[in-house]
């Protein structure tokens, strides 16, 4: 489904009076003509600012959710030097656009990348990138390929970038010791006394926890280099253009310090897999090959040369840890007492959860063919390099 496409036309909803407040504190060019609401995001309140005049540029205004978001200033540092440094890389490639591949924050009056109000609200604006769209859903192989390629190059070109010049912008988002660990609290305390009805679940979990640990592990051993990850690689988190080519990474408010299983693990999830993620009839939960296949290609293509061995090996694990985690979080928000994720019927997060294990039992299942179809695609692109070389 299309989720967005910006374009320059004549808006008619008025600015609000607080909102032209808020915009008066940044270096626009031109005058607004309107404002709304924009997107179906449900982090930030975000709306599309458009310009009076046709020539000059429209902009994307945020309200940043600091309650999920708890540093702004950190976030918004992270977000200023991973712009820059993409900006600098795609500058020295011939042939690149730098202004329509990066987001582009718009300063305050205070050359700041981020306006507080008297109210404590932190705002920020991002230059509108014209004539792009992104889908919910991927609808081919080829698109598949983009979103792959898409995040393949933004972990490129951050290869050489150290990652503990990054703040976590959430601490301990992907730390499944951390998961594990708020899990076992929730079992303990049972504030709703749902423990009894999961126990599959549970030892779902327990039978995994240790497994799941191992790029922790590879981590602290120094085995598995510490990259800039992204942390959301949904395929909304790529713009396309008019073509249905890879633009620009957008929704850059996770990117921290990670492991390249994480990006690559949780694309696959959301990219490749056949249900929602509340899918009921678990029957239905599967992996198609095509799309994972041409998403691993476009991915591949663009990192085989910034990535190591052991790296190229993580990322079949990386394909389970990512759907466990988000299981665990599921399932530990039931256990709970469903205080963290928005639910529509009072099971919803353990029919989540559910759904989620069980696409971990079909990537165990398959483990062995995605396995193959990633080496295969990482030695074919190790020979191309070698034939252009020779």
């Amino acid at each position: 489904m299309d989720n967005h496409t910006m374009s320059k036309t004549k808006a008619s909803t008025p600015v609000t009076e607080d909102l032209k407040e808020i915009l008066s504190h940044f270096l626009i060019e031109g005058s607004v003509a309107s404002v709304k609401a924009y997107g179906s995001g449900h982090i930030h309140d975000t709306y599309y600012v458009q310009n009076q005049s046709l020539t000059l540029p429209d902009y994307l205004l945020q309200r940043i959710n600091h309650h999920v978001f708890r540093n702004v200033p950190q976030l918004m540092d992270n977000i200023e030097l991973v712009t820059a440094h993409l900006r600098k890389k795609l500058a020295a490639m011939p042939g690149r656009e730098p202004d329509k591949e990066v987001l582009t924050l718009i300063p305050t009056r205070q050359h700041r990348s981020y306006f507080e109000d008297p109210a404590g609200n932190f705002w920020r604006l991002y230059l509108l990138l014209q004539g792009t769209r992104s889908y919910d859903l991927v609808e081919n192989t080829q698109q598949a390929y983009e979103g792959g390629k898409a995040f393949g190059l933004f972990q490129a070109l951050l290869a050489d970038m150290d990652a503990h010049l990054l703040h976590e912008s959430i601490p301990d988002f992907h730390n499944v010791e951390h998961r594990l660990k708020q899990f076992e609290a929730a079992l303990v305390k049972d504030r709703v006394g749902r423990v009894k009805a999961v126990q599959p679940e549970i030892a779902f979990v327990k039978q995994r926890a240790y497994e799941m640990t191992a790029l922790l592990r590879l981590g602290r051993e120094g085995k598995l280099p510490l990259r800039i990850t992204h942390n959301d690689t949904k395929f909304n988190n790529v713009l396309l253009d008019r073509q249905d080519k890879a633009q620009c990474v957008i929704d850059l408010d996770t990117v921290m310090p990670g492991f390249v299983a994480y990006d690559y693990g949780d694309a696959i999830r959301t990219t490749a897999v056949t249900s929602p993620e509340d899918e009921e009839n678990l029957d239905r939960i599967d992996i198609d090959l095509g799309l994972f296949r041409s998403f691993t290609q476009g991915f591949l293509e663009e990192t085989h040369a910034s990535l190591t061995d052991a790296e190229i090996a993580s990322l079949s694990p990386g394909l389970t840890l990512l759907p466990f985690i988000m299981g665990l979080r599921f399932l530990t928000d039931y256990i709970d007492g469903d205080h963290y994720y928005k639910i529509h019927a009072p099971d919803h997060n353990l029919q989540r959860a559910r759904a989620q294990f069980r696409l971990v039992e079909v990537l165990e299942e398959k483990s062995g063919l995605l396995q193959s179809i990633i080496q295969e695609i990482y030695q074919a692109c190790q020979h191309t390099d070698t034939q252009k070389i020779s």
